[in-house]
Order: C-alpha cells, then sequence, then structure tokens
C-alpha cells in the first residue's frame, strides 16, 4: 500500500494536465450572485461589489535523496516523501475596504496558522492590517512560496522573523514602498510569547518598466524585538536548503541570557524580462542581559533566476493585504505554452550562492556555505514541477553537532510537484 504522502503525488501528478479548466465555470443565482470555479479557486460574488469570497488553496509535495560525507552523521533524510505544505485559503472582500484573510497548513502541526489578518484598505494607496501575517522583513521571505524560485529560501532565511501577530501600516508611489509595523508572539504559540518587535521596510524602484518586467529594486529593512527574561532561549539555526533534511548542520544551541535581537536588511534585485538577479545580507545582533556583550551573526546570499522560453515576473509593488510590497509574483503562462493545449509549458533556469555565519565569542554555531542549482517546470497555469541540487559546506560545523567543529559536506537532491489555485 502506498503511503499516505505517495498518495497525494500520485493525486497531483494525476490532477497536472487537467487542473485547470479550458474555460471557466460560472453560475449566476437568482439574485445576481455569481459563482466561478476557474485558475484562482472557487469564487463567490454578491451583486455589485458588495462581497467577494475566493477560496483556494496549495499542495506542496516534496521529494529526494542526499548524503552527507561525515561519518556519524546519521539519516540524512527520514522520508524520500513528505508533504511540505497543504493550505486551505479563504479571502472576503467587503466592498472596496475590508479584506479578511486566512490561511491554514494541514502539513504544519506545530504552527497551522499562516495568515490570518483584518485589513483597511479605505486610505489613498495605504493598506492598514492587523492580525497574523509576515513582519516586513527580507525579500525573500516576503516572495509567496509558491513563486520562490527553489523549493527553499536561502540560508539568510534563518534571520527573518516570518510571520507574528500585530498591527502594520503600509503604502507606496509609483515606484517606492513604505511599511512599519509592531508585532507580539506567533497566534500559535501565545500572543504574549516572545516579547515585542517592531518592523520597518522601505524600497525604491529608480527603474521600472510600463510591464513591470523590468526594474531596480533597493531596499532595507530594519528590525528589533525585546525578549523576555522567562527562561525561554534564543536560538538560530540552518540545515541544508532542503525541507526533508533531518539535522542542522549550523546552529547556535540556546542563548539563555538573550535580552534583544536586531535586524538590519539590505536587499536589492535587477530584472531585464526574463532575467532576475537578486540579492540580499542582513547582520543580526544579539544583546544580553546582565552587562555581557552582545553577539552579532550574519548572512546572505546572491541568486540569478533565467525563463528559457516565456515573460519575467511581474514586479508587485502592493499586496491585496497585509505587508508582501514591492516582491515578484509568479511566471505567467499564455495559453499556447499550456500543456493542455498543446504547449510544452515554460522553463526556468536557477542559481544561488548564500551564506550563514553563527560564530561569535563563546557562541560556535557553525559557518554554511550552500551552492543551489534549480530547474522548474510550469507545464500549466497552477502548477509547478522543481528539481534542486544543493551542496552544502560547513566548515566549522556546529560545536552541537559533536564532530569536533570538522567540516560537514553534504549533496542533496530534491525535488517537488506543487498545485496551486
Amino acid at each position: 500500500m502506498p503511503s499516505r504522502a505517495q498518495t497525494c503525488l500520485l493525486v497531483v501528478l494525476g490532477l497536472g494536465a487537467r487542473a485547470v479548466p479550458a474555460a471557466a465555470g460560472e453560475v449566476a443565482g437568482p439574485f445576481g450572485e455569481r459563482l466561478t470555479i476557474d485558475d484562482k479557486g472557487i469564487t463567490l460574488q454578491a451583486p455589485g461589489e458588495a462581497a467577494r469570497l475566493r477560496i483556494g488553496g496549495r499542495l506542496q509535495l516534496d521529494f529526494g535523496t542526499g548524503r552527507v560525507q561525515q561519518r556519524g552523521f546519521g539519516t540524512v533524510f527520514e522520508r524520500p516523501v513528505a508533504v511540505r505544505r497543504s493550505w486551505i485559503e479563504s479571502y472576503l472582500t467587503l466592498g472596496r475596504e475590508i479584506e479578511l484573510a486566512f490561511q491554514y497548513d494541514f502539513a504544519d502541526d506545530t504552527r497551522p496558522i499562516q495568515d490570518a489578518v483584518l485589513a483597511y484598505k479605505g486610505l489613498p494607496d495605504t493598506i492598514l492590517a492587523f492580525g497574523n501575517m509576515k513582519e516586513p522583513f527580507s525579500l525573500d521571505q516576503l516572495i509567496s512560496d509558491n513563486n520562490t524560485l527553489f523549493t527553499e529560501r536561502s540560508l539568510a532565511d534563518a534571520f527573518a522573523p516570518a510571520r507574528n501577530f500585530g498591527f502594520a501600516a503600509g503604502t507606496h508611489g509609483e515606484r517606492w514602498t513604505a511599511v512599519t509595523s509592531v508585532f507580539g508572539g506567533n497566534a500559535n504559540t501565545g500572543l504574549d510569547e516572545g516579547g515585542v518587535a517592531s518592523t520597518t521596510r522601505l524600497t525604491y524602484a529608480p527603474y521600472l518598466s510600463e510591464d513591470r518586467t523590468g526594474v531596480v529594486h533597493l531596499g532595507i529593512a530594519g528590525s528589533y524585538r525585546t525578549l523576555p527574561r522567562d527562561g525561554s532561549p534564543l536560538s538560530l539555526s540552518s540545515r541544508s536548503e532542503a525541507f526533508l533534511f533531518e539535522r542542522r548542520i549550523v546552529d547556535t544551541s540556546a542563548i539563555r541570557d538573550a535580552s534583544a535581537i536586531g535586524r538590519l536588511g539590505l536587499e536589492a534585485a535587477w530584472q531585464s524580462g526574463p532575467l532576475r538577479i537578486q540579492a540580499e545580507y542582513i547582520l543580526t545582533q544579539v544583546g544580553r542581559f546582565g552587562g555581557a556583550p552582545a553577539l552579532t551573526f550574519q548572512g546572505g546570499y546572491v541568486q540569478a533566476g533565467l525563463v528559457l522560453n516565456g515573460r519575467g515576473r511581474r514586479y508587485q509593488l502592493a499586496p491585496a493585504y497585509a505587508t508582501e510590497y514591492a516582491v515578484f509574483s509568479g511566471i505567467q503562462l499564455d495559453d499556447a505554452q499550456r500543456v493542455s493545449r498543446g504547449g510544452a509549458g515554460v522553463f526556468e533556469l536557477g542559481l544561488r550562492y548564500s551564506a550563514l555565519d553563527l560564530e561569535d565569542r563563546t557562541v560556535r554555531g557553525g559557518i554554511e556555505q550552500d551552492v543551489t542549482v534549480g530547474l522548474n517546470w510550469y507545464p500549466d497555469r497552477n502548477i509547478r514541477f522543481v528539481l534542486d541540487y544543493v551542496r552544502a559546506h560547513a566548515a566549522p560545523s556546529a560545536q552541537s553537532l559533536g564532530f569536533n567543529r570538522r567540516t560537514v559536506d553534504s549533496d542533496v537532491f530534491i525535488g517537488r510537484a506543487q498545485l496551486y489555485w
């Protein structure tokens, strides 16, 4: 009998060629409401613009294998196939001013609630958002995981705060964006846990083409979070850039006297049609109780993506809600390129170098450098297949691994079948 993950994978592969209907189905109700099923999911539209409810989702199934050139490391992949994400998403729009979003991940036992946001859009070019959402930090983190170039984000994502519960105010002009926010804990683990953070991100595009596939993007973000003195330690870590990779090869272990964590992020991107180059650098400083010297860590990446037979990704200044300003959206397919219409789909190549330094003073978390080569295939709308090769090199390795700080090298092949709507 196939496992649950293998069954899900077969379902995705079976749905691949027919997941998106040739023409959207629409049913009109007696009071003027409309029910539509298309590549955006299921949408119920009330008469006029009074209300619109859309239900969508995403399913990501990862599979792969890997090896580590270090005796005694143990199992590299506990499972060769696993569900990475299994989301149901709902979006309710009331008039032109109110947006409500809720996302739930059935594959995540610890943090199933993703976005749970109430947004007000009644002010010109401004969004006020309240709820569980991403803190406005890091271009790589703010790009949807449906649209990332590789299966996983870079090593530097270990410093990104990701989702927490709070309030954010964002605005934008023709080429610039600004978002500022205050956050507490996460909706899944406790709103009053983990202290309080203030996070701000500013971006500017000195060049932006009319079709938004040509852009020069510059950004800066800062975040400062005070940490409670309640005995819960802070730790920073990363594994090879693959979800199925079991052990973390750089890890600070528990920093029990951490009083605050500050982050500074610099980001840049250049895109001309199908070619995009993107880079980030993140500096992280951990303050400590009792007057102990602060700890400083750093990380970053540079990556390039090339769409071989399609258009470049559109640069999106403003989000539908929340904090995802100034990001790159997904690959768009013309009708003739779709496999269901006789085409071959769209192919995209990716190359990335990333590094993470978790060494300072008495903390011996290790230094890791990864090189990732990837191929994306978009056979039809809302469908993506990914194949990545990741070479990870930790020198020295984390003290917590117990290898006497010796070098750890790993080779990973990771694939993903993705369906989203």
